[in-house]
């Protein structure tokens, strides 16, 4: 009876998600992918999880658009995964359940650069090196850097940090506002462009660092900062890990504008040697 039922479920799962596969077709022909390919690219990350794909993968091009599909699949409890640029590493983008992959790649444009207010607004999917290219003659650029060339959407579902937090923080630090469709398709903006204001919920720091389980990011709104004049590197060794974190509390107490400070012990550095 029991093996009777697990059947009669993963029927009515696969007849809900070819309902929904369905009805996305014919909203958006080819940007819906169901490919075994394509599906395996956006359902594994670097982790020892193994491939686990979603039955389909989309391509939205706006926020109605986003809207639109997570209500088909929220009318039929189908599970629903954002995609940036699939760098992340702790297998958020996998879809142990199925479901629908939303891919952002499309959704890449930068919509305004408040150059004097040091904030600008852009869609989930342009990448941070991306940004900064944008940005570069104007004097300003965006900080955070956790290594590989995220998408932003991404690097706030994922609350990055990076090398630069020393001064500039991480994304909970560098998200101004945000719009979100959430789990049954309405749209949310968190919060308005002005920097000072402590009226009501914090939803922006609600939503980055959630990894999509309270809503889609489809537009953000980011905090930049000058470039700097000089940038200068150096590398201090100390005779102990202790004398290393007491000469960086010093520097940072000393108001000294370090923009990166790392830590290698004696094993990173027997590591990076090899």
């Amino acid at each position: 009876m029991a093996i009777s039922e697990a059947r009669d479920e993963l029927r009515r799962d696969r007849n809900r998600v070819d309902r929904v596969v369905a009805a996305l077709a014919a909203m958006l022909g080819n940007r819906l992918v169901t490919s075994q390919a394509v599906r395996e690219q956006h359902g594994n990350t670097l982790t020892w999880i193994g491939n686990q794909p979603p039955d389909a993968v989309v391509f939205p091009h706006t926020t109605e658009e986003v809207q639109q599909i997570v209500r088909l699949a929220a009318a039929e409890r189908v599970p629903v995964i954002g995609f940036g640029a699939g760098t992340s590493l702790e297998g958020q983008l996998n879809a142990p359940h199925g479901g629908i992959s939303l891919d952002f790649r499309d959704m890449n444009r930068v919509v305004a650069v408040h150059a004097d207010d040091l904030d600008c607004v852009v869609e989930p999917g342009i990448t941070r090196k991306q940004l900064n290219e944008h940005l570069r003659d104007q004097g300003l650029f965006f900080p955070i850097d956790p290594g590989a060339d995220a998408s932003l959407g991404g690097m706030a579902s994922t609350r990055a940090s990076g090398t630069n937090a020393v001064r500039y923080g991480t994304m909970k630090d560098n998200v101004i506002a945000l719009k979100v469709v959430l789990a049954n398709g309405e749209v949310m903006t968190t919060a308005r462009r002005a920097k000072k204001s402590s009226s009501g919920y914090d939803l922006t720091r609600l939503i980055v660092g959630a990894e999509g389980t309270l809503g889609v990011i489809t537009e953000l709104t980011l905090r930049l900062s000058g470039i700097p004049e000089m940038i200068a590197g150096g590398v201090c060794p100390f005779p102990s890990v202790e004398a290393a974190c007491r000469a960086t509390i010093m520097t940072i107490q000393s108001g000294i504008p370090v923009a990166r400070i790392e830590l290698l012990d004696a094993l990173q550095v027997r590591a990076c040697n090899l």
